[in-house]
């Protein structure tokens, strides 16, 4: 690892060779000013520094002027201030301008030491932390959502506007369509990139839970609430918070989570006073919100709330000309991964996956690709590679048998109800078991049962 380089600015020549003496022992690059004329130049000058150690007496340019030029020029860099008897006020004030830490005089080494390491140490996480937040910024960037198609690009844009504003967003589409993709993608792209994006799914914990994993509580709020546990809004102070499935929430919870939306203030459980939040809500769900409200089960006012902005994400089955573009990408990143020599899909095993109604989605269509980067393992994949995973028994049509063209399957609705209906056979009416064989949530394949009528 690259020694850590700290400039030294002090213009008494006995304790600046005694710094050097010192830091030098413990392996960082040191660059030495005697003056803080001399100290503001090396600053304009020196392409990198992880640190200024700087005395606060210098003479014509003080150490607080060597604070602004730093603060300045090279905003990250810590800055410890060195101060003599008497200057301790002046130190403290260097502080209120950024200074990380001062230090007074006559210097004990190992305290130098010790506040040296931690400067530096926070330096590098902050650092690290950057280039975390800049590799999930581009992880994320909207470039990154794969299409050709008009109706998603138009999708695409709408959602490149909203990130700009700090609008609720409503995000619809069915299970498998990206609908978190893009959740994160606003995030990234707006002026909350750099808070934190919390995210929550409704149907994933039980409507008892839900509260307090919400809007969380404190001590003594219920029989197990040892200490005080903040919630997901809280969390996501400053940032984002992604709610996914919001349709599953109950009553209750929809009344409380209305109010953040309008005042921005959280009511813990067993809390005394609302607590002011900082953030933005982005809703998902598969569900028909509309439908929701005429059957009680999701509140008007708070639909409406949320559909300030909304964002249809179209299926699959609207958008075949995706197809080829997503194959694409996602065997690029088969070879990537996994080492995988496939080289792509013959033009009449395209065609026929372009013909399936893709009930999964995108999610659907990458497990396909991972699936035959395991069972082929190099050459182009035609229709005869794709037999197998056609011909699987969840794939198959309602009156069994097996279509490679996938014309026998009839409409989506007919493939969808015929594979709930198989699910369900399989695992002996476990909605548990069928959920996972379907890949899907329990809530998601509940409300499409009831959709279908099936027992």
């Amino acid at each position: 690892m690259r020694a850590a380089t700290i400039l030294i600015i002090e213009d008494e020549a006995r304790m600046r060779r005694l710094l050097e003496l010192v830091l030098k022992a413990e392996g960082y690059e040191l660059i030495l000013a005697s003056s803080g004329e001399e100290a503001i130049k090396l600053l304009a000058d020196t392409p990198r520094l992880d640190l200024i150690l700087t005395d606060l007496q210098l003479g014509k340019a003080s150490g607080l002027e060597v604070l602004d030029a730093a603060k300045r020029l090279m905003p990250d860099v810590p800055v410890i201030i060195l101060t003599g008897y008497g200057t301790v006020k002046s130190a403290v004030e260097a502080m209120r301008k950024g200074a990380y830490d001062y230090i007074s005089k006559p210097l004990d080494n190992e305290e130098l030491k010790i506040i040296i390491a931690r400067a530096l140490h926070l330096r590098r996480l902050s650092e690290d932390n950057r280039a975390l937040r800049a590799g999930l910024t581009e992880r994320f960037d909207f470039e990154r959502i794969v299409s050709v198609s008009a109706a998603l690009d138009a999708v695409k844009r709408l959602a490149r506007d909203v990130a700009e504003t700090d609008a609720t967003v409503l995000i619809s589409g069915e299970s498998g369509t990206g609908k978190e993709l893009f959740a994160r993608a606003i995030h990234y792209a707006s002026r909350r990139a750099h808070g934190p994006l919390v995210a929550l799914n409704c149907a994933g914990i039980p409507e008892t839970l839900l509260e307090a994993e919400l809007f969380g509580y404190e001590r003594g709020a219920f029989t197990d609430a040892k200490k005080a546990k903040p919630g997901r809004f809280q969390q996501a102070d400053g940032g984002t918070l992604f709610l996914d499935e919001i349709g599953e929430m109950s009553l209750a919870a929809q009344v409380k989570l209305l109010r953040v939306l309008e005042d921005h203030t959280v009511d813990p459980l067993g809390g005394m006073r609302g607590q002011r939040v900082d953030i933005r809500v982005i809703g998902a769900t598969n569900q028909d919100l509309p439908d929701l409200i005429r059957k009680g089960r999701f509140r008007e006012d708070l639909y409406y709330r949320f559909h300030v902005c909304p964002l249809r994400i179209p299926p699959l089955r609207e958008r075949p000309e995706d197809i080829p573009v997503l194959l694409e990408a996602f065997l690029r990143a088969m070879r990537v991964e996994r080492g995988s020599r496939l080289t792509g899909f013959a033009p009449d095993a395209i065609a026929v996956l372009q013909r399936y109604p893709w009930p999964g989605n995108v999610r659907e269509l990458h497990n396909l690709v991972e699936r035959l980067t395991i069972t082929c393992k190099e050459g182009e994949i035609g229709v005869e590679q794709l037999s197998a995973y056609l011909q699987s028994p969840v794939l198959s049509a309602p009156g069994g048998g097996s279509d490679p063209s996938l014309l026998s399957l009839g409409s989506v609705e007919d493939v969808e109800r015929a594979m709930l209906r198989e699910a369900l056979e399989k695992s002996g009416g476990n909605v548990s078991e069928a959920s996972r064989l379907l890949k899907i949530t329990r809530n998601t394949l509940r409300y499409r049962m009831a959709k279908y009528d099936l027992k």
